[in-house]
């Protein structure tokens, strides 16, 4: 757990199950809120967070392909591209990223 804070990859992965979790908040509860309540606080809250949290992944993507000399492809569309499908973080954790051993 430790690795989640310390590492690259671990703030990676971290950074991806945010993303996630807050895209199942803004899909699952604020755009449903939004249409069939007609209230979009939800969406004018959980939106710019979720929002946030997708740009720091696709940054920390680049930090830690960098890092772990990553092939353009493997960057772009292998994580990058995949991370744009809804819930790809997820799909991008267990097969790319809980593979990798954090460097030290």
């Amino acid at each position: 757990m430790k690795n989640y804070f310390v590492t690259n990859i671990g703030r990676l992965r971290l950074l991806g199950l945010l993303e996630g979790i807050s895209l199942i908040l803004l899909i699952g509860i604020a755009v449903p809120a939004k249409h069939l309540f007609d209230n979009p606080v939800l969406v004018r809250s959980i939106g710019p967070v979720h929002g946030i949290l997708f740009l720091l992944f696709v940054f920390n993507t680049i930090s830690v392909g960098v890092e772990y000399n990553w092939k353009f492809k493997t960057t772009t569309w292998k994580v990058l591209l995949a991370c744009m499908v809804p819930f790809g973080t997820f799909y991008i954790d267990k097969t790319i990223l809980s593979k990798i051993t954090p460097a030290d």
